[in-house]
């Protein structure tokens, strides 16, 4: 029985988890199979010898099930499907053990997680010394060295932001003259630089010195400050499509926010005009203004000829039309990381991206993000190796795939990180897991020099998606009313006719194509995502951060429109990005929880959430869709 039920997962098994779906098409196909070549004698029960392999289970005839069988009202899909259930449910122990046998586990989940050393107990080293095999002498050289780098990194971001707060000072002053404006401003950004150097110095003391409050508040208003930054230069130095792009959405925008009552906010405020006219602080007044009217200017060309404006308009713009939530725009407002546009250090980077798109991609002929890819080789020498993945296969395919990219790039000597869009970083969290989990030598390509470094994520669907359990509820409903009708029909045709039309639907359920399809559409259902957090390990020393996005009505393209109120009827929630709910777009499990998962929440850094669709990054692929309308807005 045991090795007739692990025969049968590993049929059932299309993309490395066990779907019932697919097992059920086989199964199907088995119970079918054409044994004309043979005679009467020597011809097989098939539904005889699976009930003797597996005791306890009655495999169902597809006789029973027509039209004047003794089952005719029930369906023989269901029934077959049943049996797919109990059968993966028995081949749990085996899955387990043969996890066990090929993958290495470097911790039990009783083993607690690797936390950094400002938070180690008191307990473990009572007199403060860092004891390791070199001696204690060492131990405790380095553990003075830790100490000293945590207190200089919590000095200098202090110093910094309080240089940077007088730097706002002087913003809001209008009788601050522009030679004060640019000192003040070169002072600031000094002491910011000098803080950036501190923390890394401490990361070097201490690889998962990020986990910790301070720093990881520190970490993530730079991601957010860059991501303006970024947006910034781009209307500046007119990159791409962006000056049109915030232009629609900041239009956009405005028509929403007119259509609605004025928001409350808790504390009087007024316009500063030398910050531009967003910017707000607290006065000596009960007026309040509204927060639609801020930032909207005489003319709405602010994008379009960003020179007209000062820089801090133009900032101000960025935030109202880009940044989601309130809380998180008004804080970025007042940031002065934000407000000084500190610049990456000029020069040539070492340091390689990963890629791995969605789930639907052309792999390494793909174009998602090409042009931003290619400014990035040309100013800053950073190579992007694009994984060969496949469009709709399993967890496990696309992380070989992604596993042949990484090869590639720790072969340029250089750190990586990896880079994954939707579906693509669920694809590269299994890439990880395959390495860290594998030989030594696939152990290295994670872990030496020429390591990974980092996790970038844009529209995680790493913890799934309800269009994935409504889409396969729908899928079988659809064939059990399939099966319904040809049963209503079968008294109007010949049997040969019937047998036929039956052995083409055997043929399409259990073909390739189909069963690929199958081990893909996995990754998005509750059983996938369960078996994927259930056997991952990822590092605990690499930093994740994610790019969330929700839709507007002023943000939503035509094509999106359906399966965007889809996903709002089925979750019950519009916060989302028509594929994926913002709070799933996240870098560690929701709805599983175990060590890993414990250790990769740790890791995540987040991300100020966007107005934007799940499309954002796709250009030319998805071109073919747009619409006028889509053109008009």
């Amino acid at each position: 029985r045991n090795f007739a039920v692990a025969v049968l997962a590993e049929i059932g098994s299309p993309g490395g988890h066990g779907s019932p779906r697919g097992l059920t098409s086989a199964l199907m196909s088995l119970l079918e199979l054409d044994q004309t070549s043979f005679t009467d004698t020597h011809r097989l029960d098939m539904h005889a010898l699976l009930e003797s392999w597996l005791p306890g289970l009655k495999i169902p005839r597809r006789e029973d099930y027509l039209a004047g069988g003794r089952w005719a009202r029930q369906s023989y899909y269901e029934a077959v499907f049943a049996v797919s259930k109990s059968i993966l449910e028995d081949a749990e122990c085996y899955m387990a053990l043969k996890t066990h046998i090929q993958q290495v586990r470097h911790a039990s989940e009783h083993d607690p997680i690797p936390a950094p050393k400002e938070c180690a107990p008191a307990a473990d080293d009572p007199l403060g010394i860092d004891i390791e095999d070199t001696g204690a002498i060492f131990g405790r050289v380095k553990s003075a060295k830790v100490v000293q780098a945590i207190d200089t990194a919590k000095q200098k971001i202090q110093e910094a932001d309080t240089a940077g707060n007088k730097y706002m000072e002087v913003l809001r002053s209008n009788k601050s003259s522009t030679e004060i404006k640019q000192e003040t401003r070169a002072k600031a950004i000094s002491f910011y630089k000098e803080a950036f150097r501190a923390c890394a110095t401490l990361l070097e003391f201490d690889k998962l010195a990020f986990q910790v409050d301070w720093f990881k508040t520190f970490y993530r208003r730079n991601y957010d400050a860059l991501m303006v930054l970024s947006v910034f230069k781009n209307i500046t130095n007119d990159i791409d499509q962006v000056r049109n792009w915030m232009s629609a959405l900041r239009r956009g925008g405005i028509r929403s926010q007119q259509q609605v009552e004025d928001e409350k906010v808790s504390e009087p405020i007024v316009p500063i005009q030398c910050l531009g006219s967003s910017l707000r602080v607290e006065a000596q007044t009960n007026e309040t203004v509204p927060s639609h009217a801020l930032s909207q200017g005489s003319d709405d060309d602010i994008f379009q000829n960003p020179q007209n404006y000062s820089e801090q308009e133009v900032v101000d713009a960025i935030l109202d039309a880009l940044i989601f939530h309130e809380n998180e725009r008004e804080a970025m407002r007042i940031d002065p990381l934000v407000r000084l546009l500190i610049e990456n250090e000029p020069g040539l980077y070492n340091f390689t991206v990963v890629s791995a798109m969605g789930v639907i991609t052309e792999g390494k002929r793909g174009r998602e993000l090409s042009a931003a890819l290619k400014r990035l080789e040309e100013e800053r020498d950073v190579q992007t190796i694009r994984s060969d993945t496949g469009t709709a296969r399993s967890f496990e395919f696309n992380a070989s795939k992604i596993e042949e990219a990484i090869q590639t790039a720790v072969k340029l000597q250089k750190p990586y990180g990896l880079l994954g869009y939707s579906q693509g970083c669920a694809n590269a969290l299994t890439a990880e897991t395959l390495l860290l989990s594998g030989t030594p030598s696939q152990q290295r390509m994670l872990s030496s020099d020429s390591g990974l470094v980092c996790r970038q994520l844009l529209f995680a669907a790493v913890n799934g998606s309800i269009h994935g359990p409504a889409t396969d509820m729908k899928v079988h409903r659809l064939i059990v009313m399939c099966e319904e009708f040809f049963k209503y029909q079968q008294g109007y045709f010949s049997r040969a006719f019937t047998t036929t039309v039956l052995e083409w639907i055997n043929n399409i359920l259990d073909s390739a194509p189909f069963q690929k399809f199958v081990g893909g559409a996995q990754s998005m259902l509750t059983a996938g995502g369960r078996a994927f957090w259930r056997e991952a390990q990822n590092l605990p020393h690499v930093p994740t951060c994610t790019l969330r996005g929700v839709l507007e009505n002023h943000t939503t393209p035509e094509s999106l429109e359906m399966i965007s109120n889809m996903l709002t009827k089925q979750s019950g929630s519009a916060l989302h990005d028509s594929q994926v709910h913002v709070y799933d777009a996240v870098g560690h499990p929701m709805y599983f929880r175990n060590r890993n998962g414990r250790l990769l929440e740790r890791c995540d850094m987040g991300g100020a959430v966007q107005r934007t669709h799940h499309w954002s990054p796709l250009s030319e692929e998805v071109e073919i869709l747009r619409t006028k309308r889509d053109i008009d807005q």
